[in-house]
């Protein structure tokens, strides 16, 4: 094993995450609509920052979600912790959580930022947060408290960044009313949670722009450092990574080579430990297959 991982019941709070390696050999997808990436080759120890670097369009998401075990590779083989890829996706699922996703882990703008927080609490307890949404007729009627007062809040909130404090309206501050930079946070913050040993966060760079992207870069620098091995897409990666120096690059490109994928050992249509039909999470399959329209 590469490292405690806390239990999604929260038992065991306080244990440190020690992260998990993330290794890939010609990994590649194909879908419907021809290629979306090929050949990513790389190894990261745990509690690495790899950036997955590339232009809209060149498969970036998508690769963030198949390492994350949410989308299904067509060749080569991937390896989170002792979980290969493509047969182990649920249990790279059960270590890993996404943050800042485009339709997979959107923020609620009515929502404040203190009923996110107790939604994932709540959701966290009683299905180690793989269920989205089912909770949110429960935010005002129960449970309110006794969540915000879940030592993994303060814990996944100082490790994103995130003062309550200084928000306009402190945690009664709606996600409308949040930065581009405080909603980034926030969804890190959601995320950590469950104490991922590893996390992926799509679009770091979107709309960020000198000190609030620098600020971004130096977040996800700062969990990965704290022993979160994370996994960060952007169309642009600074040279100095919030001062870590030089973190794991992986390059996505447009690839108009319509070769047919190779066979390897993880042939998809073998059987696995996942049944397509049955994820662990209907909410985010369901997005990651839309997510292969748009890369």
């Amino acid at each position: 094993m590469d490292g405690p991982h806390e239990p999604a019941d929260g038992t065991g709070a306080g244990t440190r995450t020690t992260g998990v390696t993330v290794e890939a050999d010609g990994l590649g997808l194909k879908g419907p609509r021809g290629r979306v990436f090929r050949n990513i080759g790389f190894h990261a120890e745990a509690g690495s920052l790899i950036v997955i670097e590339g232009p809209s369009g060149s498969g970036r998401t998508c690769l963030l979600l198949a390492l994350t075990g949410r989308m299904r590779p067509t060749e080569g083989r991937a390896k989170v912790g002792p979980h290969r890829l493509p047969r182990h996706m649920a249990a790279v699922r059960r270590v890993s959580a996404l943050a800042h996703v485009p339709g997979v882990t959107d923020l609620d703008p009515a929502l404040t930022v203190d009923e996110h927080l107790r939604e994932r609490v709540l959701l966290q307890r009683r299905f180690g947060g793989s269920v989205r949404g089912a909770l949110h007729g429960l935010l005002r009627l129960r449970g309110g408290r006794a969540a915000a007062a879940d030592p993994r809040v303060d814990e996944a909130l100082a490790a994103a960044g995130l003062d309550r404090g200084a928000l306009p309206k402190g945690g009664r501050t709606a996600v409308r009313d949040l930065g581009r930079l405080e909603a980034l946070r926030l969804s890190v913050a959601l995320a950590l949670i469950g104490r991922p040993l590893l996390l992926g966060v799509d679009d770091t760079d979107l709309k960020l722009a000198g000190a609030e992207r620098a600020a971004a870069w130096s977040l996800l620098a700062s969990v990965a450092a704290a022993g979160t091995t994370v996994l960060a897409v952007c169309s642009e990666a600074p040279e100095d990574v919030g001062g870590t120096g030089s973190p794991l690059h992986v390059l996505t490109l447009p690839d108009g080579d319509d070769d047919p994928a190779l066979p390897d050992d993880d042939d998809p249509a073998l059987p696995d430990d996942d049944d397509p039909a049955l994820p662990d999470d209907d909410k985010e399959t369901a997005d990651a297959l839309a997510e292969a329209g748009r890369t």
